[in-house]
């Protein structure tokens, strides 16, 4: 039987036994071998032995005690093969009672391993980086305890900062180990913001690894801890009372990242690590640890969001234990900031001036940090796969959200070709920034209104700036999303209100809450659906919570305050669920006058076309609306059954294709007919050649992204609508497949920017 690994002689000894190996003067392998002697013997383990990285990415067997010594500098796995790989993928522990039955096991025999059953690995991590895998093995079948896993990783905490700072291997034995990444590379990814940049990367979560493992006054750490938490805590109380001009969204953001600093198991777990025997800072990174290996395989959305809270809350407490609590978070010029996810309000602590582009692991395009990016204009690529092993602080990298790629240590000709790309973005801006109170008239004489999409109270500082004669949808749903209680009556009122005010008369169009398929709450049960887009969301939840959804109408009417309201309900799929929402808002205007509160001086109240099934049934829709508008993200992902958030199929079919442009059309030519006013508030909109498109099928109101308000702006001037529509209608005609390249043609010839 093993005994209970380091309970007997401590870890304060092993890591001495180990640090007093180091320093002789012996060969790095001799060195290697010592180590791996010693932590067997502590561990009362049959095999010890250590993995390294190579720069061509195997993990070769670097020193042994127990397997055979001929395989050392022989054996080597690629990353994901065997269990050594698999933990590499994981970056997890792997704790094992029978090793050579798991799925993962492969044999190599030149190792003599047969005889040994259990097996426990755990990765060798700097900067956020396996780059090795420390194991024990016995021959027994067991598995090993939690206090010899939490001994083993502390072990391979400080022989990886050793392995790193050089202090285990010299140069030389070194040249060919992959401490840092180092040769380019380029990222596939997903376009969360357009644009492009150049600069140096930042790490968000840039671990320092602390300097001293274990504590001599577990009393005096204990202390250091608590004044540290309480900082913490008081830091984000402070930003919440000072609000840093944050509403609605934003606000709400810092309200649910203030109940986990104050959450009570978070802070009971410090002080556990801190009494047994670790100082501040490793106690941080073993509770860090643990919540890793809990929540960072979890399938449920949410619980990996508060993963990445509690990732972010751990780091900022590590600043206050480092003294730089309250610092601001430095950035170079050119920074280029890189994560595997953002945690709330994250990005809007960052210097808007400095930060030039944002990369992520993971996200999604309806994620916090995409939205903040786009309505900060910063340029974004995300779901960057392996992103965070593959760069070092300091890095140069190339951020494509063009084309949806990340270069990291780009090549000199890639940096070359990105700065010819970004003069000639530069010159465009200038172009449309001067043309940001030009009238958006096409040259025969078409006025076309340019609206703004928006959500977050950023959204609101730069409307002026745009040129947009309003906001054409506004996603109330957002300010739901990141709370982590239902916002109160008076939270969305003074959300609406700020809004209408910000807008000082120029339209804006509520859409009512968006909420289920991708878009979760924490605090509403829902249960699991097959195909959440096509289940239990937008206004079928409004129908069936008629009281959320009456709140909400009732702080929408209560902000308006005897002013212009428009009030939109997504996803409408049948002309009665519009009666009986539309009832509900008339049901609202004569609670609100019986309690003295005007009503809004004219009330508009419309449906979001998204559902086919309303396309032909416009006939009984059109009369009972005061204006529609075409969302062509759903349309299209509904018309073509294509989950829009699947990156395998969301980019399969051509939103310039006959089948969208006829709909399109029908809607367009439908809407005439009644005189009901609508509008194009989907990505379409946004896009210069799709937005051409639009116009040419007599859609005279467009909503989008405040990004591309200029360039669309700019292709209305240049355009002659008479002759769009007229080339664009003969495309319709029999053709089969996408007509995108057609339209560009036909675009070019007609001297339209697309």
């Amino acid at each position: 039987m093993v005994a209970s690994s380091l309970a007997t002689r401590g870890p304060r000894s092993l890591l001495r036994q180990i640090r007093e190996a180091m320093a002789g003067d012996a060969p790095a392998q001799t060195k290697l071998d010592m180590v791996v002697r010693i932590i067997a013997a502590s561990m009362v383990a049959e095999v010890c032995s250590i993995y390294l990285r190579r720069a061509g990415g195997e993990l070769e067997l670097f020193a042994t005690q127990g397997l055979s010594p001929d395989a050392v500098h022989i054996t080597r796995l690629k990353l994901g093969e065997g269990l050594v790989g698999e933990i590499v993928r994981l970056g997890r522990p792997l704790n094992l009672k029978d090793a050579p039955h798991h799925p993962a096991f492969a044999y190599r025999p030149e190792t003599g391993e047969d005889p040994y059953h259990s097996f426990l690995g755990v990765p060798l991590l700097r900067g956020g980086r396996a780059i090795g895998v420390l194991v024990v093995q016995n021959r027994t079948e067991r598995n090993y305890g939690e206090e010899e896993v939490e001994d083993l990783q502390i072990i391979a905490m400080v022989l990886a900062e050793m392995v790193g700072a050089g202090d285990l291997l010299d140069r030389e034995a070194l040249k060919d180990v992959e401490i840092a990444p180092h040769r380019p590379e380029r990222l596939k990814g997903v376009r969360f913001s357009d644009g492009l940049a150049y600069g140096t990367v930042v790490l968000h979560d840039h671990p320092v690894a602390p300097e001293k493992l274990l504590s001599d006054d577990a009393e005096a750490e204990a202390t250091r801890l608590a004044a540290a938490v309480a900082a913490l805590q008081q830091q984000i109380d402070k930003m919440l009372e000072g609000h840093h001009g944050l509403v609605g969204a934003s606000y709400e953001v810092l309200e649910t990242y203030r109940m986990f600093a104050h959450d009570r198991g978070w802070n009971r777990s410090l002080e556990e690590a801190v009494r047994s025997g670790l100082t501040a800072e490793a106690a941080v990174e073993r509770v860090r640890s643990e919540h890793r290996a809990r929540l960072g395989q979890a399938r449920d959305p949410y619980l990996r969001e508060r993963l990445h809270d509690l990732e972010d809350l751990n780091d900022r407490l590590l600043r206050h234990l480092y003294g730089d609590g309250h610092a601001p978070r430095e950035l170079p010029e050119d920074a280029i900031l890189v994560a595997r996810n953002l945690g709330p309000a994250d990005l809007l602590e960052y210097d808007r001036t400095r930060l030039k582009g944002l990369l992520l692991e993971e996200g999604s395009t309806a994620s916090h940090a995409a939205i903040v990016a786009r309505a900060l204009d910063i340029p974004c690529v995300g779901r960057l796969a392996g992103l965070r092993d593959r760069v070092s602080q300091g890095d140069p990298v190339v951020v494509d959200a063009e084309a949806g790629e990340a270069f990291l240590r780009p090549r000199p000709d890639v940096v070359e070709a990105l700065n010819s790309r970004l003069e000639v973005r530069a010159q465009r801006r200038a172009v449309f920034a001067g043309l940001k109170d030009t009238p958006a008239f096409t040259k025969d004489g078409a006025k076309i209104t340019l609206l703004m999409n928006a959500g977050l109270a950023v959204d609101l500082d730069i409307l002026g700036e745009t040129g947009a004669e309003g906001i054409g949808l506004f996603r109330t749903e957002f300010q739901f999303m990141v709370a982590e209680d239902m916002p109160r009556l008076n939270a969305q009122r003074a959300l609406y209100e700020r809004v209408l005010d910000a807008a000082n008369g120029m339209p804006v169009t509520f859409r009512t809450l968006d909420l289920g398929g991708d878009k979760l709450l924490p605090y509403m049960e829902l249960e699991r659906e097959e195909n959440p887009a096509l289940g239990w969301r937008a206004v079928r939840m409004g129908l069936d919570r008629p009281a959320l959804l009456r709140q909400q109408l009732r702080a929408l009417i209560w902000a308006a305050r005897g002013r212009p309201l428009r009030v939109m309900f997504p996803l409408v799929a049948s002309v009665d669920e519009f009666r009986a929402a539309r009832a509900f808002v008339d049901t609202e205007v004569a609670w609100a006058l019986r309690r003295g509160r005007p009503a809004p001086s004219r009330l508009d109240v419309g449906a979001m076309i998204e559902a086919p099934s309303l396309v032909w049934h416009l006939d009984a829709l059109l009369p009972m609306t005061d204006f529609v508008s075409v969302g062509t993200n759903d349309l299209m992902q509904y018309l073509f059954a294509a989950d829009r958030g699947n990156p395998r199929v969301a980019d399969r079919y051509d939103p310039l294709s006959p089948p969208v442009l006829r709909v399109l059309k029908q809607i367009q030519d439908a809407c005439v007919e009644t005189g009901t006013p609508v509008s194009v508030c989907g990505e379409m909109a946004g896009r210069p050649l799709e937005a051409f498109a639009l116009v040419a099928l007599g859609f005279d109101r467009l909503s989008m992204p405040p990004a591309g308000i200029g360039p669309v702006k700019q292709m209305v001037l240049s355009c002659d609508r008479e002759a769009a529509r007229r080339g664009v209608t003969a495309l319709l005609k029999g053709t089969s497949g996408s007509v995108r390249s057609q339209i560009e043609t036909l675009a070019r010839k007609l001297y339209v920017v697309a």
